[in-house]
């Protein structure tokens, strides 16, 4: 396989930088959909969809590497050694989840619920969903979280139900 110097002076293509990108994603990523409590606006609720890297910060510059590649995120260093590249928003999450996909292997569902999830967000107007689009959400973050490793503990589907103002 040939290799060709881009723009930014790195040997290889694309494709090839998006392949490793997400092989960092299936072993060192976590992908999730939150749910946020709001004190102002209307809703009291925000979803924040997120894609995040982790490197411990001895060796972090490949998360400076991926930033740079994707063009945005921001790095952050945690307090147990570890360094964290986070990438939020609808829009950019749904469109790198796109480019990602067709080399994504170990969080192949979780990709596709969040993107699935992002293009709902994404075309809700003024963040008004209905209740059947806040039901697919809730179905989308429990496909999630089902395949993510936490020490926390998971939201039920009655416990996100709530949250989203659907019960009873």
């Amino acid at each position: 396989m040939r290799t060709r110097k881009t723009q930014d002076n790195t040997v290889g293509s694309r494709s090839n930088h998006l392949a490793y990108i997400a092989g960092f994603l299936d072993g060192d990523g976590s992908l999730m959909l939150q749910i946020k409590k709001r004190k102002d606006g209307a809703l009291k609720r925000r979803f924040m969809p997120t894609i995040c890297f982790y490197q411990d910060t001895r060796h972090e510059k490949p998360l400076m590497w991926v930033r740079e590649i994707l063009g945005i995120g921001y790095l952050s260093k945690r307090n147990d050694g570890m360094t964290e590249l986070r990438i939020n928003g609808f829009v950019q999450v749904r469109d790198i989840l796109k480019a990602l996909m067709p080399y994504i292997r170990f969080k192949k569902l979780q990709a596709i619920a969040l993107r699935k999830a992002c293009e709902i967000l994404s075309l809700a107007k003024r963040r008004r969903l209905i209740n059947k689009q806040l039901l697919v959400l809730a179905d989308l973050i429990l496909v999630i979280q089902e395949e993510n490793y936490v020490t926390k503990k998971k939201r039920s589907k009655n416990e996100l139900l709530e949250m989203l103002g659907l019960t009873p």
